[in-house]
């Protein structure tokens, strides 16, 4: 076994980040009345009888004195949707609480809403922790929900969803070689033709095709957007269909050209008024849709389920991007 003088500490903590942690804020308030909080990873349970937690600080830390002195604290376990209030709380220099909805917990102490579970404690024991000091708390109340966590991972923010049992293997075919059951390409096909299934009886109702539904929805994300715009952003999707399917809009009244200045300059197009309407009509089906499947999913995977996704379009379509793109920061 290495010797602690032998240990490099970046790699240490690099080791150390390969163990998956819940994300919580620590919130107290100071004896002036402050309210004060601060991102930590490093929570954990110690007994349920009686009911004990601990989480540790850094003795640098500018907050230590405070938590030394205050006897209530709150722990908030975050849920995945929070990654924003988690990296407030992890800078410093700033009013951190500010615009926050707040309650009011044991002690005077400022509770955040939201999370996945909230711990109001009192410390019980304060032990010396190396660089650190290492609260132990007794829980005088707590409250939790089913949102999913937040969940943190080699350095970064992660989504935590849960896996079929351990017996639960892909099926193979028959023939050796062949597609088997987990098998990408028929997962996505196969999900993408039930869940459009679902919204082609509303289209039919608006007498629009599969391509121009797609335009029409494309047209929605910006005020207007060029030809080469569109083109770029359904590349590989639609192709020659594109420009069919932007005449057809126009022609049905639902977008038009918008006049260009320069001779050179690219064709523009909007969606009319009938052509918003009817676009917000069917993107509205569309989530109605869409809301169903992910709440029979759970709530904890839809995250997940949408965050792979993202990182998969963004590897093997990052033409996609264009459609969202900001153009004068491009010039």
């Amino acid at each position: 076994m290495s010797s602690t003088a032998a240990i490099n500490p970046q790699e240490f903590r690099r080791a150390l980040g390969n163990f998956a942690t819940g994300v919580t804020i620590i919130t107290t308030r100071a004896e002036d009345g402050s309210e004060i909080g601060l991102t930590c990873s490093s929570f954990n349970s110690v007994s349920l009888n009686p009911p004990l937690v601990l989480w540790s600080l850094e003795n640098n830390a500018k907050s230590l004195p405070v938590f030394l002195k205050k006897p209530n604290w709150a722990v908030h376990v975050l849920a995945s949707d929070q990654e924003a209030l988690s990296t407030r709380f992890a800078r410093r220099g700033e009013d951190k609480f500010s615009g926050l909805d707040l309650e009011t917990g044991v002690g005077d102490v400022p509770l955040l809403t939201g999370c996945t579970a909230r711990f109001q404690c009192r410390t019980a024991f304060q032990y010396d922790g190396g660089d650190h000091t290492i609260f132990v708390g007794e829980v005088l109340s707590f409250d939790s929900s089913e949102r999913p966590p937040l969940v943190f991972h080699g350095g970064k923010y992660a989504h935590a969803t849960r896996r079929d049992a351990p017996d639960t293997k892909p099926r193979s075919a028959y023939l050796a070689g062949s597609f088997g059951e987990d098998f990408l390409g028929y997962l996505l096909g196969r999900s993408h033709f039930r869940f459009f299934a679902q919204i082609r009886p509303h289209l039919a109702e608006m007498q629009l095709s599969d391509e121009e539904f797609y335009v029409l929805s494309a047209l929605t994300l910006k005020r207007s957007m060029t030809i080469g715009e569109l083109t770029a952003g359904m590349d590989g999707v639609l192709d020659d269909s594109c420009r069919k399917s932007i005449d057809a809009l126009v022609k049905r009244g639902l977008a038009y050209e918008v006049a260009v200045v320069a001779e050179a300059q690219s064709p523009e197009y909007q969606l009319t008024e009938e052509g918003r309407a009817c676009a917000l009509k069917l993107i509205s089906a569309s989530k109605a849709v869409e809301s169903h499947v992910l709440e029979a999913m759970g709530e904890a995977d839809a995250p997940v389920l949408k965050s792979l996704l993202n990182r998969l379009l963004s590897v093997i379509d990052p033409a996609a991007a264009v459609l969202w793109e900001d153009r004068n920061r491009r010039k």
